[in-house]
């Protein structure tokens, strides 16, 4: 007898021995649009699963740093859970609209709370990696099972061959991973955030999922069986909806227990998060700035940093001077202390950072109003960006590079030997570059890289260092990072210039320091010149050498 539901023109293939019948499934609707149905399942948890897997990617390099390693580790530990996954269905094919619905309730509540549970790990327990690894292992788990269980699904609405099976499927799955992916930098980090991005994406993933099992497959289901579904699907529902209500106060109180309890600006702007610590009125000394998680200024003691980075290239001529970076102000608040400065221009990459320098009264207060002065200008661009373009043919006398450390792999760009070319054509006769290079006590092979890729760009160097306040991830207040009398580090710094190598002192004319003086530079300099690895390569673009 022929088989009718075979498309036209096609034989029924022989089953293979041993290989069971796929009985064709009671659908309440035409077997046609069930299968598109089961196919627009596919694309909505595939977009789902790919929000998932950027949400670990995202808050493990935010949380961790290094964005390759945590990229690498997410997506390995991912892909290996895939094919688990993908082995543990096979004991799921007799029951795939149960094994379905369940598999797509769990993947909703853990890929929801995966987000929530990565800042709680980091926030109360200090790391994060254990729960990265094994949210990514879990959500690859399930993620693994969904399409052995719907090829069986999809088979039993209309038999077809193999192929043409997994193509669709697949064809489907891909157009929802390429929607998902989109989704997330465009549609929900900026208008949610991670956290409450996550826990709608749980629960668009628990209504396609409950919802094509429990009306379309019901009749495959037992009483039992389609009970515990619906408490499933209710339960996790109504868990994500809570949760989902409370993100807000959630990350506030993990925020105070990350940066304490006197968080006073918090933003998450498209660039990075924004954290200003510290009392709205009284002394500047009390104002930390955190970027991203790490400290990035200490109202306590970052003129330490600043005198440090900023005047020993002011030695020379300074008319024209050229910040990349520092959006705080702070280096630029050194520069035009000087009188004879006529114009700084300061090109930094997130206007939120520069708008927060102009308007908050204690950051403006520490920066010296520097936005105030008409011999400032800024430009909103990236440093590699814009020395490449049309906009750099202007020459200056002096370049300060206050970026952030090198180790910081979004940062690895602005730390190589093509950026440093660019910024050596940017210097005029006689100029010089500041360089900040990192802590050169906790990591010195960074350090000593900074200096070997300055080298290999055609620049002469004399590194130096000067002593300043523990700076890093945020801690919690048992914990703190950088409180007064904590451990002290040393920043390290390198200045270079073309024709020769450049001294370090400190112009007679030069307005009143507190924290660097010529003789102090020139002691760092000598304890550090004996400490110089030979040998250590450069750092390029397609070579990056920091870790």
């Amino acid at each position: 007898m022929i088989d009718r539901s075979a498309p036209r023109g096609v034989l029924p293939a022989a089953e293979p021995r041993g290989v069971q019948t796929v009985p064709a499934a009671a659908l309440p609707v035409r077997a046609r649009t069930g299968r598109l149905l089961v196919l627009a399942t596919v694309f909505v948890c595939a977009a789902c699963g790919l929000v998932y897997e950027l949400e670990l990617l995202a808050l493990g390099s935010y949380l961790i740093g290094d964005s390759v390693t945590q990229a690498s580790v997410v997506l390995s530990v991912m892909v290996f859970a895939m094919g688990v996954g993908s082995l543990l269905a096979k004991h799921l094919r007799a029951r795939p609209a149960f094994g379905f619905g369940a598999i797509e309730a769990a993947l909703a509540l853990l890929g929801g709370f995966s987000a929530m549970a990565l800042y709680a790990s980091f926030a109360w327990l200090g790391e994060s990696r254990p729960a990265l690894v094994g949210f990514s292992f879990a959500i690859g788990v399930l993620i693994g099972a969904e399409i052995p269980l719907l090829m069986v699904l999809i088979q039993r609405i209309r038999r077809q061959d193999a192929g043409g099976a997994v193509a669709d499927l697949f064809a489907a799955d891909y157009v929802g991973a390429l929607v998902g992916g989109l989704a997330f930098p465009f549609l929900l980090l900026p208008m949610v955030g991670q956290l409450t991005g996550a826990l709608l994406t749980g629960t668009v993933n628990a209504v396609a999922g409950g919802g094509l099992v429990l009306w379309l497959f019901r009749c495959d289901l037992s009483r039992r069986c389609r009970w515990l579904l619906i408490a499933a699907n209710a339960t996790v529902l109504a868990v994500l909806a809570c949760a989902t209500l409370l993100a807000d106060d959630f990350e506030r109180i993990a925020r105070t227990a990350v940066y304490g309890g006197e968080v006073r600006v918090a933003v998450q702007t498209g660039v990075q998060e924004l954290v200003l610590t510290g009392p709205a009125t009284g002394s500047p000394r009390s104002l930390d700035l955190y970027l991203d998680g790490r400290l990035r200024v200490s109202g306590y003691d970052e003129y330490r940093y600043h005198e440090a980075l900023v005047h020993p290239a002011m030695t020379g001529p300074h008319a024209r001077v050229l910040v990349l970076g520092g959006g705080d102000g702070l280096a630029a608040r050194e520069v035009l202390r000087y009188r004879d400065v006529a114009s700084v221009t300061v090109v930094e990459l997130d206007p939120g950072v520069v708008r927060l320098a102009r308007t908050d009264p204690m950051l403006s207060v520490l920066n010296g109003r520097a936005y105030e002065d008409p011999r400032l200008a800024v430009v909103t661009e990236d440093a590699f960006r814009w020395l490449r373009g049309p906009a750099a043919r202007a020459r200056f006398d002096v370049i300060v590079s206050d970026l952030p450390d090198p180790g910081i792999t979004p940062s690895t760009k602005l730390y190589s030997q093509e950026f440093y070319g660019l910024a050596a054509r940017a210097l005029n006769p006689g100029g010089r570059l500041a360089v900040h290079a990192g802590p050169l006590t906790t990591r010195p092979r960074t350090y000593w890289t900074v200096d070997a890729t300055l080298r290999a760009a055609g620049l002469l160097t004399t590194p130096y260092s000067a002593g300043g306040r523990l700076s890093g991830f945020a801690a919690g207040p048992d914990r703190t990072a950088g409180a007064t009398g904590s451990p002290t580090q040393d920043w390290g710094y390198v200045l270079a210039a073309r024709e020769k190598v450049p001294e370090l002192r400190v112009d007679r004319d030069t307005p009143a320091l507190r924290a660097v003086s010529t003789r102090s530079l020139q002691d760092s300099a000598r304890d550090i010149a004996r400490t110089r690895p030979a040998g250590l390569p450069p750092s390029t673009l397609p070579h990056p050498r920091y870790s």
